[in-house]
């Protein structure tokens, strides 16, 4: 049977919760894929820890991707977090392994406002997952021939939120090639990398409310699924009630200080 309008819009409202700490989207398991990127990030930040011996991680959200590695950490590992929900969650998290966690993010329009606060040539390796940065700030802080290694979310990911909602923020500076010539400029040297255009495909409108929960930043600071009911049931007619689907971007690249 199908449902009614009304129906429709109290599913969807069910599905709107606080901002959670740290990044989990485990919930969506069943509801949402995502098509795999061609490189492993996971190998590549353990082949650079190997000969690491102090190592700073940049947005590292609630610690859990860095806390993945914990067997390989050189014992002087610092990190960073600027989104105020996950800096308690990523303290906890980190603390026993005696990493600690300052408060940090360089805004994403204007990454060399804000000044990082470590010394100069204070790390060799510097790990970045999805995390703003200032290449001139990199540069002092990392020791010479110090590695960067980041992935980033192509600026102009999930566009179609922008016909399905009427806005969405994009930053078309952030791309590998822009990001190349950048870091280049601050004098560094990249050395590898790559990027990949797939997607995300979620079962129903409903999925696609749960997962805009758990980044608010990719809608309109005002959405609630009442004051969007009318294009989100645009959207559930447009796809006859089936998967709805959203571009996914990533690069990544690998440089060295000089």
């Amino acid at each position: 049977m199908r449902k009614t309008e009304e129906q429709l819009v109290a599913s969807w409202r069910a599905e709107e919760r606080p901002q959670p700490e740290g990044w989990d989207f485990s919930d969506l398991a069943d509801r949402m894929t995502e098509s795999q990127v061609p490189w492993n990030l996971t190998a590549i930040y353990r082949a650079s820890l190997a000969d690491a011996t102090s190592v700073l991680d940049m947005g590292t959200g609630g610690g859990e991707f860095l806390r993945s590695f914990g067997d390989a950490l050189p014992p002087d590992t610092t990190a960073t977090e600027g989104w105020s929900p996950n800096l308690a969650a990523a303290r906890e998290a980190l603390g026993p392994l005696a990493i600690e966690v300052f408060e940090y993010t360089a805004p994403d329009e204007d990454v060399d406002s804000v000044d990082m606060p470590f010394s100069s040539n204070r790390f060799d390796l510097v790990l970045n997952r999805h995390e703003s940065f200032s290449p001139r700030e990199l540069a002092r802080v990392l020791a010479e021939r110090g590695q960067f290694i980041t992935q980033q979310v192509g600026g102009d990911e999930a566009h179609e939120l922008e016909a399905w909602l009427g806005h969405h923020r994009e930053l078309p500076h952030v791309n590998l090639a822009t990001m190349r010539r950048e870091l280049e400029t601050a004098g560094f040297q990249v050395v590898e990398g790559a990027e990949h255009e797939g997607a995300y495909e979620f079962r129903d409108v409903a999925a696609l409310v749960a997962y805009l929960q758990l980044v608010p930043w990719e809608t309109p600071d005002d959405f609630t699924v009442d004051r969007y009911a009318d294009q989100l049931l645009a959207l559930h007619r447009e796809t006859a009630g089936g998967p709805v689907r959203l571009t996914r971007k990533r690069f990544w690249l690998r440089a060295v200080r000089q």
